[in-house]
C-alpha cells in the first residue's frame, strides 16, 4: 500500500491536515472513500458498536448515510502524539421524518507508519433539534460552543 499522507510522527501542522483531510472524506458520504484510510484490519468503537475490518466500516457508513439525510460534519484538533490524534467533533443531519438532529462528541485515533488508521474510538451524543438552529458548516473555522 502506498503511504496516505500525511504520515507519522505528527506535528502540529501534519495532524490538523489528517483531521481536515478526515472530514473531507466523512462530508462526501461516500463510505468507500472514507473507509479506504484505514487499514483492512481497522479496529473502530462508534458509541455501542464494535466494528473490525474495512468491509464492516464499509457497511456500517452505508447504512449510517442511508438514514443520515442531509448529513454535514465540522472535526477540530483536540490534541496529538507521534501517531494518534485527538478530535471533537459536531455533525448535523435529518431523518426521514424532517427532524434534525446535533450530534456532539470526540474521537481518538491511531495511525500505523504508512498514516492509514488502525483504531478509531469514537463517543457521540445526539440532541433533537429545529432547523432553525442548524450550524454546522463543514470546513468552516473552530466549532460552535454548545
Amino acid at each position: 500500500m502506498e503511504p496516505r499522507q500525511p504520515v507519522p510522527p505528527f506535528t502540529r501542522e501534519t495532524a490538523l491536515r489528517k483531521v481536515q483531510a478526515a472530514e473531507d472524506a466523512w462530508n462526501t458520504r461516500d463510505p468507500e472513500r472514507v473507509a479506504g484510510a484505514y487499514t483492512v484490519d481497522t479496529v473502530w468503537r462508534n458509541r455501542d458498536e464494535h466494528l473490525q475490518g474495512r468491509e464492516e466500516v464499509i457497511a456500517f457508513l452505508t447504512r449510517k448515510w442511508e438514514r443520515e439525510l442531509d448529513y454535514r460534519l465540522r472535526k477540530n484538533l483536540w490534541a496529538f502524539t507521534d501517531d494518534r490524534i485527538a478530535v471533537r467533533f459536531q455533525y448535523e443531519w435529518r431523518d426521514v421524518d424532517g427532524q434534525w438532529w446535533r450530534a456532539y462528541g470526540n474521537e481518538l485515533w491511531e495511525f500505523d507508519e504508512l498514516g492509514y488508521m488502525r483504531r478509531r474510538e469514537a463517543s457521540i451524543n445526539d440532541a433533537p433539534i429545529d432547523e432553525s438552529d442548524l450550524r454546522v458548516t463543514p470546513g468552516d473555522g473552530d466549532l460552535p460552543s454548545w
